[in-house]
């Protein structure tokens, strides 16, 4: 049986049965054709249509140097919480950056070609990772309130 962390009673199922698909990624036009997650994702759009269902609100179709970027729909905290967004890359350059979730706990939810589904992995096994080993960031949707407090996720 998989793990599946602190979010497996608050997901369906099918979440956690989404296929990696590059080209399926917020704004393309795989996605416009064919809204939503059946016919898979990328690591963007299903963290964004995680956020969604959960409540969080829906964000812009941003990649992730747009996401790194914005100040409308999110900001930028240094003190991570369980649905922040995660940019992880192989330098601190959020062009191209892989993007997951927190969950809590040294627990990610994310979509990559590597495992092929959504897994849940800690900061370690980023960390051992050449292409996910920088965190550029973590980013919180909706508008920052005030100066983000000094506790990292680094």
């Amino acid at each position: 049986m998989t793990d599946h962390g602190p979010l497996a009673p608050r997901l369906p199922a099918a979440f956690w049965e989404v296929p990696y698909v590059a080209a399926r990624f917020p704004g393309s036009p795989a996605v416009a054709r064919r809204p939503g997650l059946t016919a898979g994702a990328n690591c963007q759009l299903f963290a964004y249509e995680v956020l969604a269902h959960l409540g969080a609100g829906r964000l812009p179709d941003l990649r992730s140097d747009e996401l790194w970027a914005d100040t409308e729909a999110t900001h930028r905290v240094t003190d991570v919480r369980p649905l922040d967004l995660l940019l992880f890359n192989g330098t601190d350059d959020a062009y191209g950056a892989h993007v997951g979730l927190w969950v809590g706990d040294d627990a990610v939810l994310h979509l990559c070609a590597e495992a092929g589904r959504p897994v849940v992995w800690g900061l370690a096994e980023f960390a051992a990772r050449a292409r996910y080993r920088c965190l550029v960031g973590v980013k919180r949707a909706g508008r920052g309130e005030g100066p983000a407090s000094p506790q990292g996720a680094r």
